[in-house]
């Protein structure tokens, strides 16, 4: 059963890790690139709602697993149609219809976002009917989702699509067939697959539905109720705080360490790191994937508010690293260093927090709990950290060809002192009670 549902999170993340870090090159080729925080924050403005309105659903009508593949079914064939708008364009040719292709990407992420708290509730639910314990279990089989999502990045990255060939090889700064509209196709070809395999898994419960129950509970939504615990309140607002950091880099980051290769030094710009962009970002998958394994034992021995505070300020270091480093010898080190750290910055925070929403709600609102983590966090967070973010890069850098220059070091500096700020404010205000220890304080 763990070996089932490793496929299943192997599968899920591998969808998304075919195009999340590197489309912001491939948006830059077709004629999006000042979008580029758009088409990221799309993603937060959809988790806003689609989360917890599947995870509504997963708790009263549908079957978790079940609507898990419906969903990819519906995401992978609108990236498909990406896809197929990028093929009547032509490889790293500008879109003839941008319109289209924007629509088409929003319908996809729509359907999309919810599949990640879906997959976490099927994860959960087939876990504990075989009498298994979801925080010892749980992060073996989740590193499957990471290994998923490493697995494309470098398949993508890799990739050379060129007069209907197809070749795997590393990129040099010659190469103008990298990061295309075939990245589209990949994530839609696996999503198809995964909506096939959802079918195969364990039927998961639905919680029965009382005769008299208030509209609230009809719909699900009474999992907003969480905001009356002062806990689960502050809780939900620092999500929402530390998801404003959740896209930058995903969004960013490959766009700024490319950008070298419009450099005057002709050791950076034909630097390995420079010319392989998505290569050198996968190490923070690597790292994220050892993490996942850290945190049985650091939340048991630690709790959950050091195992967040350990996250926040990780992020600080992740965007402190950009802004110090380069792709050639010795500042390729720092960038090495910034991936290192994004496991810890992005597993303690995501994994931990879903563990933590799990254990502390009711059997008949997990899943409607876990929507409702993922809007706060890849939803207001994200979407509000996403827009600002691209406001300030585009202050202080401008496209320059298929390259996005600038004042980077600034951006990325002020991206760590939001971060250093929250860490504070989460040590001070954050006070998580113990199990047994009196009851919540309401708010």
């Amino acid at each position: 059963m763990k070996s089932r549902l490793s496929v299943m999170n192997f599968l899920e993340f591998a969808v998304w890790g075919a195009y999340l870090t590197c489309m912001g090159n491939y948006l830059g080729k077709a004629g999006l690139g000042e979008q580029i925080s758009w088409f990221y924050a799309i993603q937060g403005i959809v988790s806003i709602f689609m989360p917890t309105l599947m995870g509504i659903v997963a708790d009263r009508w549908v079957q978790p697993q079940r609507l898990l593949g419906l969903c990819h079914l519906l995401a992978g064939s609108f990236m498909l149609g990406c896809w197929w708008l990028g093929v009547q364009a032509g490889a790293g040719q500008e879109l003839h219809d941008k319109t289209a292709f924007i629509v088409l990407y929003t319908l996809s992420v729509a359907f999309f976002m919810p599949t990640i708290a879906l997959a976490n509730t099927t994860a959960f639910c087939i876990l504990k009917s075989n009498g298994m314990d979801t925080v010892k279990d749980f992060p073996p089989i989740r590193v499957l989702g990471t290994v998923g999502f490493i697995a494309t990045m470098w398949f993508v990255n890799c990739s050379v699509w060129e007069d209907g060939t197809f070749a795997l090889t590393l990129a040099d700064n010659t190469n103008k067939f990298q990061y295309t509209h075939m990245q589209f196709f990949v994530s839609g070809a696996l999503s198809l697959l995964l909506f096939a395999y959802c079918f195969t898994l364990p039927a998961c419960t639905i919680s029965s539905r009382k005769q008299n129950t208030s509209l609230a509970e009809a719909l699900g939504l009474n999992a907003f109720r969480l905001f009356r615990s002062r806990q689960m309140a502050l809780f939900f607002v620092f999500s929402a705080l530390l998801g404003m950091c959740l896209q930058v880099t995903n969004g960013y980051a490959t766009p700024f360490i490319t950008s070298f290769k419009g450099a005057a030094d002709a050791a950076v710009a034909t630097s390995f790191a420079a010319n392989n962009a998505t290569l050198l970002s996968s190490i923070s998958q690597i790292s994220e994937a050892l993490c996942i394994l850290m945190i049985p034992f650091f939340l048991k021995r630690y709790g959950i508010k050091v195992v967040m505070l350990m996250s926040m300020f990780a992020w600080v270091f992740r965007f402190g690293f950009f802004g110090i480093g380069n792709p050639a010898m010795p500042g390729v080190l720092f960038f090495i260093l910034s991936c290192i750290v994004y496991g810890v910055a992005f597993d303690f925070f995501n994994v931990s927090g879903g563990i933590f929403v799990d254990q502390e709600c009711e059997p008949s609102i997990k899943a409607s709990a876990q929507g409702l983590f993922m809007m706060m966090t890849n939803g207001v967070g994200a979407t509000i950290g996403t827009l600002v973010a691209g406001e300030i890069v585009n202050h202080y850098c401008q496209w320059q060809g298929d390259y996005l220059q600038g004042d980077w070091q600034t951006c990325w500096f002020i991206f760590a002192t939001f971060a250093l700020v929250v860490g504070v404010a989460f040590a001070v205000l954050f006070k998580p009670e113990q199990k047994g220890k009196g009851k919540q304080q309401t708010v």
